[in-house]
């Protein structure tokens, strides 16, 4: 059974996530800054938990958290530890009720940091940034019982095959909080899944699988042979990325996403799967209802079509005559 994610905010649902921004913040005095930190840290705890009752409610089982979620985290000037906010103790408080209704209702959260999360990167300083951010988003994951922090290669700095070899380096050096939860995504524009299941199946890492990732960036290999060995990474329930291209044409630009997803884009291979699918479309909540209901009716669609062969079947053979 294919448990859906909604992917970090809303269109319709009044439910909103605070942000900030170092322009701002940093005009405030230390103490100012801090509480409005805190304030939006408290903020946007609340939301979570409102996001995961919606999910609840409308039976999608998975919600990937905003990166963003304590801003300005790890900013090299502006950047806290939470003990250093007010009320900080009521914010780890509040991150942690929304793990016991997660766990409660099989509710599951991941994170997908930004691009800015650059391991690959021959700069020792970008590479410190990058690793100092996971660990900030594995505190937090800690907090919410989330079992993916979901990255990206980064970029090949004129040698794909040197670019690799860092990251590995550098996988292999993270704390044990971000090694746990990593997971690595082929990309739409450097590396294929033929780039990195080879990583990941020699770091014991899982590989999350983006479709339309492969669509844009395509390696040889076809959906079912990379669905299987994706499948073969996992020692958890398998985490998967869907999305349709904003232009479909080959004359125009395919990475862009679309707001909706459209059915044909879903795979037959992943139908019958035990896998989280993270629906990436602009409408958010809208396109993974409405993703929803098109996957149900072209299951329903195979199992009539499954009877009736299976009925056929039965009346083609002599052995069920009389």
């Amino acid at each position: 059974m294919i448990r859906w994610g909604l992917c970090c905010i809303f269109r319709e649902a009044p439910i909103k996530f605070r942000r900030t921004t170092a322009k701002y913040s940093a005009r405030l005095s230390t103490v100012e800054r801090r509480r409005h930190f805190s304030d939006i840290c408290r903020h946007n705890a609340g939301s979570l938990f409102e996001a995961l009752q919606f999910c609840r409610h409308n039976d999608i089982r998975a919600f990937r958290i905003n990166s963003q979620i304590l801003p300005l985290k790890t900013h090299p000037l502006l950047g806290y530890e939470i003990e250093d906010l007010p009320q900080s103790t009521e914010i780890v408080n509040a991150f942690k009720k929304c793990k016991t209704y997660g766990r409660r209702h099989d509710l599951r959260t991941s994170f997908h940091p930004d691009q800015f999360i650059l391991l690959s990167s021959p700069n020792p300083e970008v590479t410190r940034r990058s690793i100092a951010d996971l660990r900030y988003q594995a505190e937090v994951a800690d907090w919410v019982g989330a079992d993916v922090i979901n990255i990206h290669a980064g970029g090949a700095y004129g040698n794909k095959g040197e670019a690799l070899k860092r990251l590995v380096s550098q996988i292999r050096r993270l704390p044990k909080c971000v090694r746990r939860r990593l997971t690595l995504e082929n990309d739409d524009r450097v590396y294929t899944p033929r780039d990195l299941l080879p990583v990941c199946e020699r770091l014991e890492i899982p590989f999350v699988y983006d479709l339309h990732h492969h669509r844009c960036l395509p390696d040889g290999r076809n959906v079912e042979n990379t669905t299987r060995q994706a499948l073969e990474t996992w020692n958890r329930e398998p985490l998967f990325h869907i999305s349709s291209p904003l232009y479909p044409r080959q004359d125009r630009n395919p990475r862009s996403h679309h707001d909706y997803i459209n059915p044909d884009d879903f795979p037959d291979s992943w139908l019958n799967l035990g896998i989280t699918v993270d629906v990436e479309a602009k409408a958010k909540e809208l396109a993974v209802l409405d993703l929803m209901k098109a996957i149900e009716k072209k299951h329903q669609k195979i199992k009539r079509i499954c009877k009736v062969a299976t009925w056929y079947g039965l009346k083609s053979d002599p052995g069920n005559e009389r």
